[in-house]
């Protein structure tokens, strides 16, 4: 599994994504740091990615289109560092990997991580 690290959230995080091994890349050093919620999921759909943002217009783009994909991870917290949601954020990975490789939107707060599968219905 890929992941593609969104704009509105620090750079910072790819050192956790590689501790785990996995493949993880900062949008700035993929496209314009202003292009569109729209590019960024084609590009992510298009190379295999799953976004991780702070920024919920992705949920209501998924929803808008009926889309199955690509699978969004959405942080829903105030503190975004990777400090502070380190260890939740790698736990809902793991616990919703079968989910996000099929296609989903994963919600994380510092409580719990709750995952709906893609098309939204």
């Amino acid at each position: 599994m890929k992941f593609l690290i969104d704009m509105n959230l620090s750079p910072d995080w790819l050192d956790p994504f590689a501790a785990e091994g996995w493949d993880a890349m900062h949008w700035a050093t993929v496209g314009e740091p202003c292009a569109t919620d729209d590019v960024i999921m084609k590009w992510a759909r298009d190379n295999a990615y799953v976004i991780v943002t702070h920024d919920l217009d992705f949920s209501a783009l998924l929803a808008a289109t009926r889309a199955i994909g690509p699978s969004v991870i959405q942080v829903r917290t105030q503190n975004v560092l990777p400090d502070a949601l380190r260890i939740v954020l790698i736990n809902a990975i793991k616990q919703f990997r079968r989910e996000l490789e099929e296609g989903a939107l994963i919600s994380i707060d510092l409580q719990r991580a709750r995952a709906r599968v893609l098309p939204f219905e």
